[in-house]
């Protein structure tokens, strides 16, 4: 018997496709690490608050590498703290009201309101180098990031099903355990589709965060936001979409290259007893798994948590099965929490002397400005998160129960909510206020642009995560079209539903200071509004009227959450929690 390929050429052709792949994710790598490197060199030059901004085609690589790397620093951070910060409100039932309603104010301040506080203390810490002005810029591109993915996070949490919080129990997970192979597991869609909202939500801060204006002092940092402002400014239209076209391809890129890859990962945790016949794919997922180097975090991976577990396991935790109506470790109050209590005390107590002295120069006719504005706002606000919701359950709905309709839409509704309305927002004005309703009725229209996306991410991923067995119940019993809606899309829906619901109200507040107050070529066009009070205050240099206008919208978010928002939540957790 003549052989007549002894070198098995098959099997040759099969495994030359892991190396061209190995090849290519080292190249990335390569390409990762020399911008981490340049970037790092220009951080750690001498301070420059005024940067040039080239409005040359040629320096957009460099620009959107600068930009790209602040998003993702600031992503990184979000998700961190989002995660800490949930988990730690989930599981400490004294300060979970606390820090819900904390949550629920700090994403509702606007990013000029940590402005001015953010950069002087980034600036003090590290003085003398540009590190200090990277780090004010990317953590008021944090403060545009984070909040959904924490609501996301502790809503996640608070919608586990019982039986499965008591499987975990009886099998003696330790907290570690519990923590990566339950929670994360069951909040794995929301974070993703949160995820890319969050990312789209820095793009939206970015014209905000790279040039902005505090009292005397100006600030410009090269990248992709600085130069579309710069380029609106001084009417470049070449320029200015040119900025546009390189976030599309970046958008578009990440879409494909990171969420397109986590969204079909995350499929496999949703919670079903029938595998679903459609599901979503990569094929730089599958790519990525043909690869030998993709093998090396999971490696890594499980010597770092071998150990651990065999700790773990010879704790009390692991070895006694506690029971589920024990809370008595809970209703003990421990130094620690109380020293933590005691020193809150203080610092609050201190926060108020000091706001009580700044706000001694605010007059009666200020004080009478922001009441008139608060009120505006959030009218708008409300009718903003009306309209939204409106297009987007349904369009959600559609989009997350058809994963092909998923993979055309998702993409574009990604670029849509990742390029910066607010560099179009002086040509907008100009031409809704051209149509008639004046600025009162169109900063609407522009508030929309902010808060929408929320809602639209959040819905999609609720109608993902709904099990397939259910729907084919709907079917087989000839539930009409009504009854599905009533019976399985929105209870399934509406725990994601709140979430997107309050941080798209989150959103609207943030978008208020760019939608009631713009720089045009005219002059200046406002309404009243306390964005357009803060916009003002922030050019100015008003610190005191910030603050008044800050205070104010703290009042106004408490009083949402204590009367809707938390009722919401607590009929989410309990009457249309999933269970098996």
């Amino acid at each position: 018997m003549k052989i007549y390929h002894p070198f098995a050429r098959s099997l040759v052709t099969v495994r030359s496709w892991p190396f061209f792949i190995d090849l290519g994710v080292a190249f990335c790598g390569l390409a990762l690490f020399f911008c981490v490197l340049n970037t790092a060199r220009y951080w750690m030059t001498t301070a420059t608050p005024v940067i040039p901004i080239s409005h040359s085609i040629s320096a957009l690589p460099m620009y959107a590498v600068y930009s790209v790397t602040r998003i993702g620093i600031a992503y990184l951070l979000s998700l961190v703290f989002a995660i800490a910060y949930g988990y730690t409100a989930v599981y400490n039932p004294r300060i979970e009201g606390w820090m819900v309603a904390v949550l629920d104010i700090l994403q509702s301040i606007p990013v000029l309101s940590f402005l001015p506080p953010i950069v002087l203390a980034m600036v003090s810490l590290i003085p003398g180098r540009q590190l200090g002005i990277e780090l004010a810029v990317i953590f008021l591109i944090f403060t545009g990031q984070v909040w959904n993915l924490a609501f996301s996070f502790y809503s996640s949490l608070k919608t586990i099903p019982q039986e499965m919080i008591e499987a975990s129990r009886i099998y003696r997970y330790s907290p570690w355990q519990r923590f990566w192979q339950l929670e994360m597991p069951f909040a794995a869609i929301g974070l993703v589709w949160n995820s890319i909202v969050s990312v789209a939500g820095g793009w939206f801060a970015l014209m905000l965060c790279e040039m902005f204006t505090m009292g005397d002092r100006n600030f410009q940092l090269p990248g992709l936001g600085s130069y579309m402002q710069s380029a609106a400014e001084s009417n470049d239209i070449t320029g200015l979409f040119s900025g546009i076209g390189v976030i599309v391809l970046i958008v578009v890129a990440t879409d494909q290259l990171v969420w397109r890859p986590l969204i079909a990962w995350s499929d496999k945790f949703k919670f079903e007893q029938v595998e679903s016949a459609d599901r979503a794919t990569s094929p730089i997922l599958e790519l990525l798994r043909r690869s030998r180097l993709s093998l090396l975090p999971g490696q890594l991976w499980m010597r770092i948590e071998e150990p651990v577990y065999r700790r773990l396991a010879r704790t009390r935790a692991c070895q006694v099965v506690e029971p589920i109506d024990n809370d008595s470790d809970k209703r003990k109050g421990s130094v620690f929490f109380w020293a933590f209590v005691v020193a809150i005390v203080i610092a609050g107590a201190w926060a108020v002397m000091q706001a009580l002295v700044m706000l001694r120069s605010v007059t009666w006719a200020d004080l009478r400005g922001l009441l008139a504005g608060a009120l505006a706002t959030f009218m708008r606000v409300n009718a903003s998160l009306l309209i939204s919701a409106l297009w987007t359950i349904p369009a959600g709905v559609a989009i997350g129960f058809n994963q092909r309709l998923a993979r055309i839409v998702q993409p574009f509704a990604q670029v849509l909510a990742s390029v910066p309305a607010s560099a179009f927002y002086p040509v907008l004005l100009l031409g809704l206020l051209k149509i008639g309703g004046g600025l009162g009725i169109s900063s609407i229209a522009l508030m929309l642009l902010g808060t929408q996306w929320y809602i639209l991410f959040n819905v999609i991923a609720g109608a993902m995560s709904i099990p397939s067995d259910l729907k084919e119940v709907t079917r087989l019993y000839g539930f009409t079209r009504y009854q599905r809606w009533t019976r399985l899309i929105l209870p399934g829906i509406f725990p994601y539903l709140i979430t997107g619901m309050v941080t798209a109200s989150g959103g609207a507040w943030n978008a208020s200071v760019m939608v009631e107050y713009a720089h045009v070529k005219t002059g200046i066009i406002q309404t009243v509004g306390l964005g357009a009070e803060i916009s003002s205050a922030t050019d100015a240099g008003k610190f005191p009227i910030i603050l008044l206008a800050t205070i104010l919208i703290s009042l106004l978010v408490v009083t949402m959450n204590r009367l809707i928002w938390r009722r919401l939540y607590r009929l989410a957790e309990t009457r249309y929690k999933l269970e098996g």
